[in-house]
């Protein structure tokens, strides 16, 4: 079953609640000032509230989406330094996947990782914010119009994305095939993570475009899943991942990395590449892994 999931609070969510509340202030004065039509002066007072107030959210909003598409905010422990959308994907790129998951787990209190059959159709390794769609199953008899978001977000998704997929029920059928894996690839987005099939292995693997799937199958998904949502978060293989979430792949399988936990995960990922630095020679040393952990304290 596809998750659509409302995103724990945030600045984001706050200024959507904000924007709610201003909304539903003005409906209960709209039927208040439609007693006074004739009092001009009040009307014109309550359009300029309603229109200012709304795009002040709106303003707002769009600051904060374009600050956190570009810098992200780290935690104390780097000082009060910024990390930009490069230098995350840098340093993602230098942890495992193992070390990726251990950090979430620390930095979230809950899992961050997908299940294990999320597996790669050849060995790479993929780091990017997520560009995410939701698909449902449809019967070939429904000849209804459907939005593609699917092939939308493919369209739209930034150079460096990584696309998030989620077929309900999806493991018979494609979500992804030579086509659109060429289309990704010259559009410079990262990997694709597929909850559900992937076919042409052959062609995806000569194109040279990452993509992980649950399953590999010959169906299409063309007369057997409609698109229903896109950039809205979904449960992929097991995890909540939310547009702008950095997706981290590679062959032990996909962790993924709450954007608003980036920066404290990234800390954690350069404590443990210190720590297990200094273990590897002792355990080399002594054979004994129980003594380099009581020098270091990895866990």
């Amino acid at each position: 079953m596809i998750s659509v999931v409302s995103q724990p609070l945030t600045l984001a969510g706050g200024w959507m609640a904000l924007r709610d509340l201003l909304l539903l202030t003005v409906g209960r004065k709209f039927v208040g000032f439609m007693n006074l039509l004739n009092q001009g002066a009040r009307m014109r007072r309550y359009q300029i509230f309603l229109f200012v107030s709304l795009g002040l959210v709106g303003l707002g909003r769009l600051v904060y989406q374009e600050k956190l598409s570009f810098r992200l905010v780290a935690s104390p422990q780097t000082g009060g330094a910024s990390l930009s959308q490069k230098e995350i994907v840098e340093e993602l790129k230098k942890a495992s996947t193992g070390n990726v998951a251990d950090a979430v787990d620390e930095a979230t209190g809950h899992r961050g990782f997908m299940t294990h059959d999320m597996k790669p159709i050849f060995r790479a390794k993929i780091v990017g914010p997520a560009a995410t769609a939701a698909l449902r199953p449809v019967l070939k008899t429904d000849k209804r119009e459907y939005p593609n978001y699917a092939l939308q977000i493919l369209d739209e998704a930034t150079p460096g994305s990584v696309l998030v997929y989620v077929l309900e029920d999806g493991l018979e059928t494609a979500g992804i095939g030579n086509l659109m894996s060429t289309a990704a690839k010259v559009r410079g987005l990262a990997g694709a993570v597929i909850d559900g099939g992937a076919r042409d292995i052959d062609e995806i693997e000569e194109i040279g475009f990452p993509v992980f799937s649950r399953s590999v199958t010959p169906a299409t998904s063309v007369g057997r899943y409609v698109s229903v949502a896109k950039q809205v978060p979904v449960t992929c293989a097991g995890v909540l991942v939310r547009p702008g979430d950095y997706i981290v792949g590679d062959w032990t399988g996909v962790a993924v990395v709450p954007a608003d936990k980036i920066a404290e995960v990234v800390d954690l990922l350069r404590k443990y590449d210190e720590k297990e630095s200094k273990m590897i020679p002792i355990i080399r040393e002594t054979k004994s892994m129980l003594k380099a952990l009581e020098k270091y304290n990895r866990y």
